[in-house]
């Protein structure tokens, strides 16, 4: 398996995720600087979490407009895989290849703290490892992570089953109090229509060794290798 980390002036957790792919993998990732014209043939690209050019004007706006971007959008109408983890996730939004907007957090204050998610569903690449209905322990650290979207396209996430985390108590209620940023329905993450983009606010690479206090986030990385091996 090949997989292909891009990297935008500003990411902070591309090594990071390049470090679990490698534990899964047994082998390097591409890192895939954001300049570039073409990705190398891979199986899976990963958008990193960060601050793309600073989280200037609106968080992603910018990096979506990288020269990188055309084949990310390329490979991924084609089918390739696509992760895009916290600033990826609010890149995906602004690129076109998932839906709603990232605003400011609902108590305007940045969030990094260990958060509970729910597993919505495990038939994707991402998630086969978990169980439906799992509560999971994954960290969070944005500013913008307060997914909306309007009441049309919330309605076609839940009638899709597209909705693929979200946020809840340690017993998997789905609660105001377990909602961290007043993300619309509790949403953390999106799939798209064939399941093969994921957009997740949580860093499952912060949580993917027991040296970092749990293991929950690499159970996503063994699940993408042993299915995209």
């Amino acid at each position: 398996m090949k997989a292909a980390v891009i990297v935008f002036p500003g990411s902070n957790c591309d090594r990071d995720v390049a470090v679990s792919l490698k534990d899964a993998m047994g082998c390097d990732a591409d890192m895939v600087w954001h300049g570039d014209a073409e990705i190398p043939k891979t199986d899976l690209i990963v958008l990193p979490g960060g601050f793309s050019y600073g989280d200037y004007l609106r968080c992603g706006a910018m990096a979506a407009q990288s020269p990188i971007m055309k084949d990310v959008v390329t490979k991924a109408n084609s089918g390739v895989p696509v992760l895009g983890i916290c600033n990826g996730f609010q890149l995906l939004t602004e690129a076109g290849l998932l839906p709603g907007a990232m605003l400011r957090n609902a108590n305007l204050k940045y969030l990094c703290k260990d958060v509970h998610l729910r597993v919505e569903r495990n038939d994707t690449i991402f998630s086969r490892h978990y169980t439906q209905g799992d509560v999971i322990k994954i960290p969070i650290a944005h500013h913008d992570g307060n997914f909306f979207a309007d009441a049309k396209t919330l309605a076609q996430l839940e009638d899709r089953n597209l909705i693929a985390f979200r946020y809840c108590d340690s017993g998997g209620k789905i609660t105001d109090e377990a909602n961290p940023n007043g993300s619309a329905n509790n949403i953390a993450g999106i799939y798209n229509e064939n399941g093969t983009i994921l957009g997740l606010m949580p860093h499952p690479e912060r949580l993917a060794d027991i040296q970092l206090g749990g293991v929950d986030g690499k159970t996503m990385f063994s699940s993408l290798v042993e299915t995209l091996h």
